[in-house]
């Protein structure tokens, strides 16, 4: 049975765009991951500050070893990089601010589920 993570950004206003900006420069190394099935950013619609970073793996063992991975270390790195490790590219010596301000991480098992037939 698939597992599914769920990682919960809290994003500050008018942060969004950069974070789904972000999000669409990413490695993209966890779509070859052994196991991994599934991804989706998931924008708030409702005035919450919370956007779902949504992946569904093969089994808890595939998730650990993703988050163990030389592939996830990096493309984090990255993503500090780019929330304020560095210097501004447009010059002047400002940091970048973050893109989240919080985040957790949701666990689930799949125990049903159900696909669209279009």
């Amino acid at each position: 049975m698939s597992v599914v993570k769920f990682n919960v950004l809290t994003v500050p206003e008018g942060a969004g765009s950069t974070l789904e900006e972000r999000f669409a420069k990413r490695a993209g190394a966890v779509e070859t991951q052994p196991g991994f099935e599934e991804f989706q950013l998931l924008r708030p619609v409702e005035g919450n500050d919370k956007y779902l970073v949504y992946t569904r793996w093969r089994s808890e063992e595939d998730f650990q070893n993703w988050m163990n991975s030389q592939d996830f270390q990096r493309g984090h790195q990255q993503s500090s990089n780019d929330q304020g490790g560095g210097e501004s590219p447009h010059g002047g010596g400002e940091k970048p601010r973050p893109a989240a301000t919080g985040s957790e991480l949701w666990g689930y098992e799949v125990v049903q589920r159900v696909e669209g037939k279009a």
